[in-house]
């Protein structure tokens, strides 16, 4: 059925949100807007950062850039460890890599960091290849990151699964005619989310995947 596993990084395999939803804060701080409540800020998990400052605040997209770089001010020194791997993932993945899938990463996130995230948690080891945010911004969308990942690592749609928590993850992988699973086991998207953008799997667990599989 599928031989090649892509997955999201951010809600999927680590709980990134409080250094995400932390650095947004700070970044939003330097433009007065004071957010006392950090939480409010979930929907930055996930998105390309320039689309949610754009999106959620009204910012022209110089402001979105400018206020990505204070993001990573903080994020590259604090808020990318402000993270944890979600329960069951390690045993999840060690188990997708006895039986032999070709596993990779699908993320928004900036390279170095997705590196950064897989070296400090030791995941790295279970992972084949990584396609992400280049640092030049040429690959903006999950679109552009699946596109990516399927020509430059030459893999075969129709055996091949997008995983992860948020629409734009189901959104991207069918752009490029992946099918996609959306998962509930502590992401940041809701079943509702999934179904509206027609998520061809909903996965409440990682057993659920790994029965899937």
């Amino acid at each position: 059925m599928y031989t090649t596993l892509i997955f999201d990084l951010d809600g999927t395999l680590t709980d990134s949100g409080l250094g995400i939803m932390r650095c947004a804060q700070f970044a939003l701080s330097h433009f007065g807007i004071h957010v006392e409540d950090y939480t409010t800020l979930r929907n930055f998990v996930g998105p390309p950062l320039e689309d949610s400052f754009i999106d959620f605040y009204g910012f022209t997209p110089e402001q979105a850039d400018e206020a990505v770089g204070i993001y990573r001010e903080r994020y590259f020194t604090t808020g990318v460890y402000e993270n944890e791997v979600y329960p069951g993932t390690v045993e999840a993945l060690q188990e997708l890599q006895r039986r032999g899938y070709r596993m990779g990463i699908g993320s928004s996130k900036n390279v170095p960091m997705v590196i950064e995230v897989l070296r400090y948690f030791n995941l790295a080891p279970y992972f084949e290849f990584i396609a992400a945010r280049d640092p030049d911004g040429l690959l903006h969308s999950k679109a552009d990151v699946l596109r990516y990942a399927l020509e430059h690592f030459r893999l075969d749609p129709a055996s091949t699964l997008m995983i992860g928590d948020r629409y734009h993850d189901i959104e991207g992988a069918h752009a490029v005619h992946l099918p996609a699973a959306g998962i509930l086991w502590g992401g940041y998207g809701t079943r509702e989310e999934m179904e509206q953008y027609q998520a061809e799997y909903i996965l409440d667990t990682w057993q659920e995947l790994l029965d899937l599989l």
